[in-house]
């Protein structure tokens, strides 16, 4: 017995005093009605109708169950319209997560203006150059860098990045010129772990790719410090470009070793499923596919 049909069975027979135009009403056939009652009363062990040939009316007991049973079965009614408007109208809290910097310099902006838009929303930004457990962390929406190892979530590119080398122009016109990623040997370099973990750089060269091990100067898991760095000539930094874009537009710092790239790497949102996308994740990841992030082109 499906308690919550039977529940609005038996409401339907006490406000219509009769099974069969309470089968109507609910488009049921009239032995569904009485099999759902007869077995609503023999769950709760009382009888809350009294039947003749005639009519059919409640018994004391059943007066009181309807009265909790119209409750119950409006605030069920109350849930489920408000979690169908939930899908219509963002409301309620959103989770972003998103890389350090990526994070500070494009998606709190996004999210500021997706609030703007959205009053009934309460937005939540974690920033973390850790990728984030969607499920585990509680995140709706996910910014990731790269190919995605995890393929349960659902991804919509909205960009792509170069991975790039950047020095300093007046490093650079010190220093013997970089021809190739060998001739980073004989130049100071500056670590970004969350980037590059291991003490080699990775480079593409007639289509096979190249390991080059480096002995950083400095090592930071910070990409703003392996720029700074970098900017006040204290080596060569292997960062993402939209980390550094600001810095080679206003030409304190100077892209090196073009040629030697791999290919770019897509940026994505992340969520854990298409299926019924809420209106907060729908929203925000439409708004975020008309930025079109395009950080290959500096």
């Amino acid at each position: 017995m499906d308690r919550l049909d039977a529940m609005t069975a038996f409401v339907a027979v006490a406000e219509l005093r009769g099974f069969a135009p309470a089968a109507r009403r609910l488009r049921l056939p009239p032995p569904k009605v009485t099999r759902l009652i007869a077995a609503l009363e023999a769950h709760l062990g009382i009888r809350l109708l009294h039947r003749t040939t005639r009519a059919v009316r409640l018994t004391d007991a059943g007066a009181r169950y309807l009265e909790r049973t119209r409750r119950i079965l409006g605030e069920v009614a109350d849930a489920e319209a408000n979690a169908r408007a939930e899908r219509l109208a963002p409301a309620g809290r959103l989770v972003v997560a998103a890389p350090r910097v990526f994070g500070r310099l494009e998606v709190a902006p996004l999210l500021c203006e997706f609030l703007e838009r959205h009053p009934a929303v309460v937005g939540e930004l974690h920033l973390s150059d850790h990728l984030a457990n969607l499920i585990d962390d509680g995140v709706d929406v996910a910014l990731r860098i790269g190919h995605l190892d995890d393929s349960s979530l659902t991804a919509r590119k909205v960009g792509a990045t170069r991975r790039v080398l950047v020095a300093a122009p007046r490093y650079l016109a010190a220093r013997r010129r970089l021809r190739g990623p060998a001739d980073l040997a004989a130049h100071a370099t500056i670590q970004f772990t969350a980037l590059t973990p291991t003490r080699e750089w990775r480079f593409v060269a007639r289509g096979r790719e190249l390991r080059v091990p480096i002995a950083p100067r400095l090592v930071t898991n910070s990409a703003d410090a392996a720029i700074g760095h970098a900017e006040r000539g204290g080596g060569v930094a292997m960062v993402l470009a939209y980390q550094a874009a600001e810095a080679i537009a206003a030409k304190r710092l100077q892209i090196v070793l073009p040629g030697f790239e791999p290919p770019p790497a897509p940026i994505q949102l992340v969520y854990p499923s298409a299926r019924l996308l809420s209106a907060n994740v729908r929203a925000f990841v439409e708004l975020a596919a008309t930025r079109r992030w395009q950080f290959v082109e500096l």
